[in-house]
């Protein structure tokens, strides 16, 4: 009988550690969970999919059907919550975290031990690149990040890599046009009128481009593997040691060049100036000698409405205007 009784106190007391105080759990602010019954995620009532939700806005119509994942019911933060002993809880943080972009996480020794990224331009260059990736876990897609991949970050991280290992591959300097808009109409465009970049100091100068296509691209991230890029801080480019002098030596002819092109273009537009402020004072200048000229003709013209006479006796005031101020006369004697 005591035997019976010690097994039942044993019972009892095994069931409260199994069922009530083991089965009892509490999600922290910064985490969501997924409950499983029997391996299962629990999903949300309607069988509803990824594929209706706006993560999926950004999908390729081929990628549709191969990342349609189940919507699973998410536990909020708080708690208590209770759980039956077949039932397993998996917490997530989705608090946004910074990973330098150069650690391959399955070999800390690669990309030397995590310092700087390898990529080769199109001019085949090996780059080192340095910089952050900021993300987050996708609350909306869970079961991507929980079940869909072995390893979610691994797996992130590498898309991430060969997206912008690709994207330096295939990059072209963009033409940059030495003509200005003070260019007179008219006149012939300087020989070599555009030049093209060396590509690695083209990517230093478009480190913002760089980021904003890489956030571009990875805008299906969540829907594909349940993470967000909230950002890519690219923030270094570096060539290859043994091209460090001549790509030095580039920028220095470069910028010379630039220099003596743009203090050719400021003498330029100074002349270009000088002239036309000349001709501008040439213009009113004989303009003021012709003025008079034609208030003359209008005046004479308007004297010789009046009758002939009009205009003779005007003729004969303005000889002896002239003979009144004239100190000698000489006229002309007769034959």
């Amino acid at each position: 009988m005591q035997a019976v009784i010690g097994a039942l106190i044993g019972f009892a007391a095994w069931f409260v550690l199994r069922f009530l105080i083991m089965g009892v759990y509490t999600v922290d602010q910064n985490e969501r969970a997924v409950k499983t019954s029997f391996g299962r995620a629990v999903r949300v009532a309607g069988g509803k999919t990824t594929l209706d939700d706006p993560i999926a806005e950004f999908l390729l119509p081929d990628e549709r059907s191969r990342y349609s994942y189940p919507q699973v019911r998410v536990v909020p933060p708080g708690g208590p919550y209770f759980k039956m002993p077949w039932e397993k809880i998996h917490k997530v943080s989705i608090a946004t975290m910074t990973i330098n972009m150069a650690i391959d996480l399955e070999d800390p020794t690669a990309n030397d031990a995590g310092a700087r990224l390898e990529a080769v331009t199109k001019d085949q260059l090996n780059t080192g690149l340095t910089g952050q990736i900021r993300y987050r876990v996708s609350e909306a897609n869970l079961y991507a990040f929980l079940f869909g991949i072995k390893k979610p970050f691994v797996h992130v991280m590498a898309y991430f890599v060969s997206v912008l290992r690709q994207h330096i591959a295939n990059f072209e300097a963009k033409p940059v046009a030495l003509a200005v808009d003070a260019t007179p109409a008219g006149a012939a465009p300087l020989a070599g009128g555009e030049m093209t970049g060396v590509s690695i100091n083209d990517l230093r100068k478009n480190l913002r481009d760089l980021n904003e296509y890489m956030d571009h691209e990875c805008r299906a991230t969540p829907a594909r593997y349940g993470v967000i890029f909230d950002a890519s801080l690219i923030t270094g480019i570096d060539p290859p040691p043994d091209v460090e002098s001549a790509l030095a030596a580039i920028n220095t002819a470069h910028n010379q060049v630039s220099s003596d092109i743009s203090l050719a273009q400021a003498a330029a537009d100074q002349r270009v100036v000088q002239s036309r402020r000349a001709v501008e004072i040439e213009t009113l200048r004989a303009q003021a000698e012709v003025e008079p000229i034609k208030s003359l003709a209008a005046e004479l013209s308007a004297l010789q409405k009046g009758g002939a006479n009009v205009l003779g006796a005007y003729l004969r005031n303005v000889r002896l205007a002239l003979f009144d101020k004239a100190q000698q006369i000489y006229l002309e004697a007769g034959k």
